[in-house]
């Protein structure tokens, strides 16, 4: 096996890697007080007047110390030609150079401590913990609390005005997270209809639905018959199939994650028998997957949930056990041989504090090479601060050589259709994040494997997820409003960021187009220099369709609450279903890397700059181009598809003997 490094380095030249990212100066209201963590978007929903809270908590982010040496080595470590590169951090060494100084934390806990807040430390020396009823947290930082209610009669409150604190503390603050309670993480996942009481179908290769029959299902809810796939009972695609679809090499165990430790994010507990009922059915009775539960914040099933936030009853328990199975078994679908699958797991709360510990563990820990999230906010929900907490997390994953993935979306280009009803233009966060890989949504449309174990991939019937165009802003789209089709049917995530700039990994063509957005300082990549190209996403696409999906198995009973799996109890065979969403094509591309990072023995990294130049050097080598010609489905309800890179798709889909191996596949 030759070096990986010097492959990288003849084949695909200098990684030149920083981010165009500076946060724009705000003026302060109050003379010696500056602004802090970005702007505050105006909304259209309710005013309902002043919150008040008798306790709340917060968590102020403190910025790193020496930012633009942290920025340097990262363009270092991800340069192939330095001397340094892949030369990761070593666990603990990312605190130990970038962590704040003693004297800038204490001087912000006092100030905290003065105001009348009570202040603790964390677990990470970027985080102090501070509470007090809301009152005194307007005070503290010189804004109003107040409470909204939106379209969809969620009320939720938000600080009215910018979060300022003093200026000689405020540039030593990134963010503070806990002042807004909009953040709600979701997950991405879509189960089809079932099966309906219909004439049987002969085998498993059911033709691909109407729209006639997806306007039945949704409005008068007459099911259809489901079959797809070799699964149990026509259930979704088999291990077997998605690798052979996607070109996996036959090689053994050392590319399929052989020594790799892979983490999933999660927010709801799961039965380690529904994964062993799965591993039993693909791969045997004596197969064992490496599970290991690692808990946040007292977890889904004891949540220790931040003064004032909500941890409510209906969001915990099993609440999101269909994600968590779904993401566990696409990671052995695709990288059975791991040597640890760590399942992270906190409370679902409102404000984001959990899911940003959750994270902060995930890194801190520094154990898995590579991490799959399945659960997101759209971007406008999430805010700046957040996002911004968020992104010094995964800025020490990238130095650390942790590989991240995220679901880019499952309503198209208007991510928070789902969870606050707006149809805005809207991507999801934290897959938009720069050092986050975002992965869309393909569907394989009119083919149908059947159980046939050795598919090939159907080279130029592979379209962009979006049944028939459905999902799009028309008012009438054949009886259903556009926007109803995104949340009811699905699309792929994609489009710009309304606050990162655009890395310099993300260059090639069709990354510049008529739909790229430019820095406005406010909706368009706001935490970049005005008319800097934003960031675009998805990256990477897989498929997505829960129509052409795959095979899950999940149960629940009354000893699982808020299961989403109890009502498979009527599948045939029991607990057996097919499911889609990108939730399946992000864990699908981070067993990928986990495989390549087995077969190479070393973490890759962030996989974004390798995946952009493989793009520039040999796209059809190491991609499935999707181009939406000659094809029903070309947008992804906003944005076209087309050859090249799109903010439908991204670059495109997996050839995985190439991806995982260098060696290009034609």
């Amino acid at each position: 096996m030759t070096d990986k490094a010097g492959v990288l380095c003849s084949a695909l030249g200098v990684v030149a890697l920083f981010l165009n990212i500076s946060a724009p100066a705000a003026a302060a209201a109050d003379r010696g007080f500056a602004a802090v963590g970005g702007q505050v978007q105006p909304t259209t929903d309710t005013d309902l007047g002043e919150f008040t809270s008798s306790h709340m908590a917060i968590e102020i982010v403190l910025a790193p110390r020496n930012a633009s040496g942290l920025s340097s080595l990262l363009t270092d470590l991800y340069d192939a030609n330095s001397a340094n590169y892949q030369h990761w951090l070593a666990p603990g060494e990312f605190s130990s150079r970038f962590a704040p100084d003693s004297a800038q934390s204490a001087a912000v806990a006092a100030y905290l401590r003065e105001s009348g807040l009570d202040v603790e430390q964390t677990s990470s020396p970027f985080l102090l913990r501070a509470s007090g009823p809301s009152s005194m947290m307007e005070t503290t930082f010189h804004t109003a609390l107040h409470s909204y209610s939106n379209r969809k009669g969620i009320t939720y409150y938000s600080n009215v005005a910018e979060i300022q604190m003093p200026e000689t503390l405020a540039p030593g603050v990134l963010a503070v997270v806990g002042l807004s309670n909009t953040v709600r993480p979701h997950s991405h996942i879509v189960r089809p209809a079932s099966h309906s009481s219909g004439p049987p179908i002969p085998s498993c290769e059911a033709p691909y639905p109407t729209i006639a029959q997806l306007y039945n299902l949704f409005v008068n809810g007459i099911g259809f018959p489901v079959v797809y796939g070799g699964g149990p009972g026509c259930n979704g695609l088999t291990p077997d199939q998605t690798n052979s679809l996607y070109g996996a090499p036959d090689l053994g165990p050392a590319a399929k994650g052989e020594g790799v430790n892979i983490a999933v994010f999660e927010l709801s507990a799961y039965q380690h028998s529904d994964i062993d009922a799965w591993t039993e059915q693909f791969y045997g009775p004596n197969f064992k997957a490496p599970l290991e539960d690692i808990i946040v914040d007292g977890g889904p099933l004891a949540p220790i949930c931040p003064m004032g936030d909500q941890c409510p009853p209906s969001f915990e328990g099993y609440a999101g056990d269909i994600e968590v199975d779904a993401d566990i078994e696409t990671q052995l679908a695709i990288a059975p041989d791991v040597r640890r699958l760590l399942v992270y797991n906190a409370p679902n709360d409102f404000t984001g504090q959990t899911e940003l510990d959750e994270y902060t563990k995930i890194a801190d820990d520094d154990i898995a090479d590579v991490i799959s999230s399945s659960w997101g906010e759209c971007e406008n929900d999430a805010g700046a601060g957040l996002v911004q907490a968020e992104n010094l997390v995964f800025e020490q994953m990238a130095l650390q050589g942790q590989s991240m993935f995220g679901a880019a979306g499952d309503t198209g280009a208007f991510d928070c259709i789902r969870s606050d009803g707006t149809t805005i233009v809207n991507v999801d966060d934290p897959p938009s994040q720069p050092w986050v890989t975002s992965v869309g949504g393909t569907s394989f449309e009119t083919f149908n494997p059947d159980a046939n174990p050795d598919p090939s991939y159907p080279t130029g019937v592979e379209t962009v997820w979006n049944v028939y165009n459905l999902c799009n802003a028309s008012p009438d789209e054949d009886g259903l409003p556009g926007f109803d089709w995104c949340a009811a049917g699905g699309a792929g995530g994609g489009g710009n960021s309304q606050f990162w700039g655009r890395p310099i990994y993300q260059n090639g063509p069709g990354i510049t187009n008529r739909y790229t957005a430019y820095g406005n300082g406010t909706t368009n990549c706001a935490l970049a220099r005005k008319g800097t190209p934003c960031r675009e996403v998805p990256d990477i696409s897989a498929d997505a369709d829960a129509l052409t999906g795959y095979a899950e198995y999940c149960t629940g009973s009354a000893a699982t609450p808020n299961s989403q799996c109890t009502f498979s109890a009527g599948q045939t065979p029991p607990g057996w279903f097919e499911i889609g969403g990108t939730s399946l094509s992000s864990p699908l591309w981070s067993g990928i890397i986990a495989d390549q990072d087995g077969f190479w023995r070393g973490r890759l990294g962030n996989a974004n700059p390798l995946l952009y130049l493989l793009y520039n050097f040999d796209p059809a080598g190491y991609f499935n181009d999707i181009t939406g010609i000659h094809q029903a489905e070309n947008n992804n309800g906003l944005f076209p598809v087309t050859p090249g890179y799109d903010m439908a798709t991204g670059i495109g889909t997996p050839k995985m003997g190439a991806i995982i191996t260098l060696v290009p596949q034609r």
